[in-house]
């Protein structure tokens, strides 16, 4: 396959479907109207020809952080003709410790913002040290000196169009298939997020895996892109996957805050009518709440009748491949009474979801291929730009990952990067054009990811005989929240150990659950100069993590979603005896998860949530 730019990419979109609608958008209510493929191109020339007559320069960063619109695509698209490269901000990021360290170690020369956005960077810009120019893509009636409206940007590329129409077209002879075109960070810790340098190709190549992965997208098809914009699945599986197709994205309905923009998903579903949806493990479960809480509203017998058909559906589609047998009819049945009613009232064209992100827990599969509407679970990761495989209408296997990408070759190792048999557990890598160019000012960290052209994705999995990926875990230590964003852990363990006199060691974990929590081994000395009862001890402890949260002296330190909210106290230090520490006195986490995993299973009960819980109480006494 011939290597391609984004710009290319998009050029063979036109030329085949440049009349068919691509990007919707709704800025007033729920009445959408879309752009052509053949205009989200024209003004995305335009852009970047108002870019190169700001002095943006060919491997100039300009950053993006705004919620889902037109103007998204447009900017980026904008900034890759004017050969400059994007990078994409999520709209979480909050302080200026976050925000600072991304836009000034890509040396940004300019911001492209939303007016919920723009509004959170004026107190911040002293702090940015490269930025010159903050681009808004909203109106806005009092602009500041660097500031510009996107309209105005336009005008003065199509004015350079006219005035100069070889400078636009010199420019994006300068982008090749391996140019830049986005530093996408990783979250880690607040002070050291890793960028990862995906290149026009990871693009165009991952985006044309999907596609002949799924056989084909229908032209047709519309999706309403609720994930955030920067989100690399959604990026990918969204923005790219259905330009290569001539299908049609959707933003959700503007609001004038994030709570908003969320209550508006219902309408905009209703009005875009989707027949697909990428989603995450906690999009996904909020769909199925909102289902059962529909279904109880209608009684007790609908209630009773939708449990018969929840267990006939998951009897007869067993694991999705090998489904079949008894109750057949009756599902039909079934189907036709309720599953079919729901279908209606959710989106009647939506035919799947594709699941993202986080590992999608099997039940939560079982419940939307009963229903009518499957959810294909796929596995992805920044670095692989993202998608390395995915289950599909044609190929699925209930709690695999599915088949890996075409044109992508997979294996699983050892330690010593020895390729295992099928059905052994081992470090899941991967090498093809997907695969990123490296991290952005860090040959350390490339050379550690990247080994003979495989990427080491740092998660442990295995294949099974039919070639179905199934992911098992991490082997980074990175905390995974039930969205799929990722943090690393090792900044707020060494804070809450530097900060309390009562914690000697901690681990963090968060493996696609609703909260994180930790392990704890206490500091028995300090406890007893307490003269602390068990109970006061356990309230020590909590003290000591809630600092961290809202209203603490060390609130400001970390984002709140990675503070555990219940811990476990154990007993027992990590060491080396006890083989979970290693030779460099690093604690091997993967270990100390395995031991300790009835403890953290604990912790997601009410009992085991709180402070004072049996376990926490009992191996307190032991310590004092």
């Amino acid at each position: 396959m011939n290597k391609r730019t984004i710009l290319d990419f998009l050029n063979e979109s036109v030329e085949k479907f440049g009349d068919r609608p691509y990007l919707y958008e709704a800025r007033k209510g729920t009445e959408y109207s879309y752009l052509t493929y053949q205009q989200v191109q024209e003004k995305s020339m335009q852009f970047a020809a108002g870019l190169i007559a700001m002095g943006i320069r060919a491997g100039d960063s300009v950053a993006l952080i705004s919620e889902g619109k037109n103007y998204w695509v447009i900017g980026e698209l904008g900034i890759l003709h004017a050969g400059a490269v994007c990078v994409p901000l999520s709209v979480k990021l909050q302080t200026e410790q976050e925000l600072g360290f991304r836009i000034n170690h890509s040396e940004c020369v300019a911001v492209l913002a939303s007016d919920q956005q723009i509004a959170k960077l004026r107190p911040m810009k002293k702090a940015f040290d490269t930025v010159k120019h903050y681009i808004l893509l909203d109106p806005e009636d009092s602009l500041e000196d660097d500031e510009r409206l996107f309209e105005t940007v336009l005008e003065e590329g199509r004015k350079l169009m006219e005035t100069d129409p070889d400078a636009l077209r010199e420019r994006m002879d300068t982008v090749k298939p391996d140019s830049l075109a986005n530093i996408s960070y990783t979250s880690g810790t607040t002070a050291n997020p890793k960028g990862i340098m995906l290149t026009h190709w990871n693009y165009v190549c991952n985006a044309e895996q999907a596609i002949d992965h799924l056989r084909g997208l229908p032209t047709h098809y519309r999706t309403l892109l609720i994930l955030p914009w920067d989100h690399s699945f959604g990026h990918t599986a969204g923005i790219y996957a259905f330009m290569k197709s001539g299908a049609s994205i959707a933003s959700v309905v503007m609001g004038k805050s994030p709570m908003e923009v969320l209550r508006n998903v219902p309408k905009s579903l209703k009005a875009i009518n989707p027949h697909v949806l990428m989603s995450v493990p906690a999009l996904a479960a909020n769909f199925r709440k909102s289902i059962e809480a529909e279904i109880e509203k209608k009684g007790e017998f609908t209630a009773k009748l939708f449990k018969r058909a929840l267990k006939t559906a998951y009897a007869y589609n067993k694991e999705g491949y090998n489904k079949g047998g008894r109750g057949r009819l009756m599902l039909a049945l079934y189907d036709k009474l309720i599953f079919s009613k729901i279908r209606q009232s959710f989106a009647s064209n939506l035919d799947y979801f594709i699941g993202g992100g986080a590992l999608l827990d099997i039940e939560l599969q079982r419940f939307f291929y009963a229903i009518g509407i499957p959810m294909y679970q796929g596995y992805g990761l920044s670095e692989a730009t993202p998608i390395i495989s995915a289950n599909t209408q044609y190929e699925h296997k209930l709690g695999s990952s599915g088949k890996p990408m075409p044109r992508m070759d997979i294996k699983i190792v050892d330690d010593n990067l020895k390729e295992l048999p099928a059905g052994q557990k081992g470090e899941i890598i991967i090498r093809g054009g997907n695969v990123m160019k490296g991290y952005w000012k860090n040959p350390e960290a490339t050379a550690e990811t990247i080994v003979d052209d495989w990427l080491r994705t740092g998660d442990m999995g295995y294949l099974d005989t039919d070639g179905y990926l199934y992911v098992l875990g991490r082997t980074k230590s990175l905390l995974i929240s039930d969205d799929g964003e990722k943090f690393s852990p090792e900044g707020i363990e060494e804070s809450i150990i530097a900060t309390s006199p009562y914690i000697d060691q901690c681990v963090l974990y968060n493996n696609q659950s609703p909260y994180t929590t930790a392990l704890i081994v206490p500091n028995a000395t300090e406890l007893k100069k307490q003269n602390a009862t068990p109970e006061q001890a356990a309230l020590l402890i909590e003290s000591a993590l809630n600092e961290y949260r809202k209203g603490g002296k060390h609130e400001e330190l970390f984002p709140h979603r990675w503070i555990p909210s219940a811990f476990a106290v154990i007993e027992e230090p990590f060491s080396e005896q006890n083989g979970l520490v290693n030779s460099t006195l690093k604690i091997v986490k993967h270990k100390v998860y395995e031991t300790y995993a009835d403890r953290i299973a604990s912790l997601y009960t009410v009992e085991g949530k709180q402070a004072d819980s049996p376990g926490n109480i009992e191996a307190l006494r032991k310590i004092l």
